[in-house]
């Protein structure tokens, strides 16, 4: 209650993710409740989810709690659980806590940042043997595969098997795409030098597929053609202009450019080719009558309101809007505009028009190689290196994950250390990105304790979040 006796504003943001982080902390310095929900307890930085993958850092490093984030906004509540729909009329949100309990969170504003999820293009039997790079369990999941894969090759008599398993496919090359692929040649030539005795780590192939001409096309041909080099220079192999048709567990199907086929044999292939908008966005689309666009993304207004429903915002890589990149600092802006025009409102100000500051792109190639595209300024090599470790580490969260971080790549850059190499031999499941038929195949229980809880328990009817 405000100082009037009134109820304050109530504001519920749907993901913790840089959209709606950024929203979060700005509205906990405002007098209103702010109620945020998310199906992961952590905030992920994903620009360095490939790095957990090839070992250079911990996952907790790139995901720190959003409890953590937010315990200084007393009036910022946090919700595990999982959205399932949207009541605009009554101005509430559906939610699921692991399918045990069902939540109702009244609002008098929404803000909808759920992000997107990896597609598929209408095949997500691809997603059980070739993964993608959206959630810290896909990393781990990659982790798992690429070094396992070593492993096996060291146990394996027959050369063309162990051929099979010390190959890689990285289909897509935008920056996670090449990114991934440069460092996965790193950790074969440089880190596990010298630490197998049936091959030679330096043997391993990393074949980077995509139908485009070049590898991140986006940046323009200078910086492409640049990135073509150094990828090249690493013992990349580049399959320009290769278009997917299959993918299974022993290798991929590939048509290329004139129509010929042909079959890249391999146990381990990474699903970089493509994002797609979150399920909730066709939820939200169906409850308002909104129109999505080819990639399932919300058509909003220039305020980045739902048509129809100025206390909703969609903002991040759910929302459609003059052409705007899926990236993160689209997210982070688009979310502070969502806040700030909730506060305008309450002061009785006019909302205004959402207007994206491009900071650029850019992307790591390999040690000490990037590549940067930044208001016409296209740096290369070292000194675009350098500006991508400034940029990614300014938007890591917390000074302690920021020192940790520069130590870790002074120890693997400068020397050749990848301390976080642990894996799983068995598959845990977990991975929120895949495809919902595919998740259900390979998911365990959400905790084990739920084992406890009976279907009764499950059907109980929904409850008010306080």
């Amino acid at each position: 209650m405000d100082s009037n006796g009134d109820s304050r504003h109530r504001v519920v943001i749907v993901g913790g993710g840089f959209g709606g982080l950024p929203a979060a902390r700005w509205l906990g310095r405002k007098p209103v409740d702010v109620t945020l929900i998310d199906r992961r307890n952590h905030h992920l930085f994903q620009p360095l989810l490939y790095q957990v993958a090839t070992g250079l850092l911990p996952a907790g490093q790139i995901a720190p709690p959003i409890r953590h984030l937010l315990r200084k906004h007393k009036n910022v509540r946090v919700k595990l659980a999982e959205v399932t729909g949207f009541d605009l009329e009554r101005r509430v949100v559906h939610a699921s806590v692991f399918g045990l309990a069902n939540l109702e969170l009244p609002y008098d504003s929404l803000i909808v940042a759920a992000g997107v999820n990896q597609s598929y293009f209408g095949h997500p039997e691809y997603a059980l043997y070739a993964p993608g790079m959206k959630t810290i369990d896909d990393a781990l999941e990659l982790r798992r595969r690429i070094f396992g894969a070593f492993e096996i090759a060291e146990m394996t008599q027959d050369p063309a098997e162990r051929e099979r398993w010390l190959t890689v496919a990285i289909v897509g090359a935008g920056p996670t795409g090449v990114e991934l692929a440069g460092q996965v040649r790193e950790l074969a030539t440089r880190s596990l030098r010298g630490e197998f005795r049936s091959f030679d780590p330096s043997s391993v192939r990393v074949i980077l597929l995509d139908g485009g001409k070049e590898p991140l096309a986006n940046f323009g041909d200078h910086l492409a053609g640049k990135a073509t080099k150094a990828l090249e220079h690493l013992g990349v192999e580049l399959r320009m202009g290769a278009r997917v048709v299959g993918v299974d567990g022993t290798g991929v199907d590939i048509t290329d450019s004139d129509g010929n086929p042909s079959r890249l044999p391999t146990y381990t292939t990474v699903w970089a080719a493509g994002v797609e908008a979150s399920p909730l966005a066709k939820e939200l689309a169906t409850a308002s009558g909104a129109h999505l666009d080819r990639a399932g993304r919300i058509m909003v207004e220039p305020d980045l309101t739902l048509p129809g429903h100025p206390e909703v915002f969609v903002v991040g890589d759910m929302m459609a809007l003059d052409k705007l990149p899926g990236v993160a600092e689209v997210a982070m802006q688009g979310g502070l505009h969502a806040a700030n025009t909730i506060v305008r409102r309450l002061k009785d100000k006019p909302a205004v028009a959402f207007k994206y500051r491009d900071l650029g792109s850019a992307a790591a190639i390999g040690r000490f190689r990037s590549v940067v595209n930044f208001k016409g300024l296209r740096l290369s090599g070292f000194p675009g290196w350098v500006i991508w470790a400034f940029v990614h580490l300014a938007f890591l969260s917390g000074f302690g994950n920021r020192l940790n971080t520069v130590l870790k790549w002074t120890w693997s850059f400068v020397g050749r250390g990848r301390s976080e190499r642990e894996f799983s031999v068995m598959h845990t499941g977990g991975d929120l990105s895949l495809p919902a038929e595919v998740r259900a195949a390979v998911q365990p229980k959400p905790l084990p304790l739920f084992d406890q809880f009976s279907a009764s328990k499950a059907a109980t009817p929904p409850i008010e979040a306080e």
